[in-house]
């Protein structure tokens, strides 16, 4: 049963990934930087909190559309940019893989604030930052959107997914890879 799980999920992810339409490398430079600023004003307009940890942060990372799909296996797949003083700094793809009770697919925008300057670090010298490895990251939803302020800021990173789209049962960014894409 190991053996069947071990070979299976790198398959499904690759499959999963595989079937997504225009995203692996398809996206441009240009493509990406748009995406990102159209997906940060969606996150503003419906969360005013990330407005306002936007201003704190020392950079943010946008991941403006990934895929995620599954049947007991799967994975998600999208790409984003880095923006550093509200500029493109580097571009960096988001994958993760699963298995489990699932089944569905569904595509959701995610957006990371990184508010200090080794996690920037962290992100730009790892060769993939894995989330819930290295600087802790706070998963920003209404509850906790509500007890956050410019004081209560100390967290290495919040992350807020939004823009879910279609039937999928359960969304985490924990376990997430993000690597540099070389363009």
């Amino acid at each position: 049963m190991k053996m069947i799980k071990a070979c299976t999920l790198p398959i499904m992810a690759a499959l999963i990934i595989g079937m997504s339409p225009v995203v692996a490398s398809a996206a441009s430079a240009d493509e990406l930087d748009r995406d990102a600023k159209q997906a940060l004003n969606t996150l503003y307009q419906h969360n005013p909190v990330a407005k306002k940890i936007a201003k704190q942060s020392r950079a943010i990372l946008v991941f403006p559309k990934v895929i995620k799909a599954g049947l007991v296996f799967g994975g998600s797949y999208g790409e984003g940019v880095l923006l550093k003083n509200d500029q493109p700094a580097n571009y960096y793809n988001s994958l993760s893989a699963s298995w489990g009770l699932q089944a569905g697919a569904q595509s959701y925008g995610y957006v990371v604030f990184l508010m200090n300057d080794s996690s920037v670090n962290y992100l730009e010298k790892s060769k993939g930052w894995e989330i819930g490895v290295g600087p802790t990251v706070v998963v920003v939803n209404e509850g906790v959107a509500k007890n956050l302020s410019s004081s209560t800021l100390k967290d290495a990173a919040y992350a807020f997914i939004f823009d879910q789209q279609g039937l999928m049962a359960g969304l985490s960014i924990e376990g997430t890879k993000i690597s540099i894409i070389n363009r």
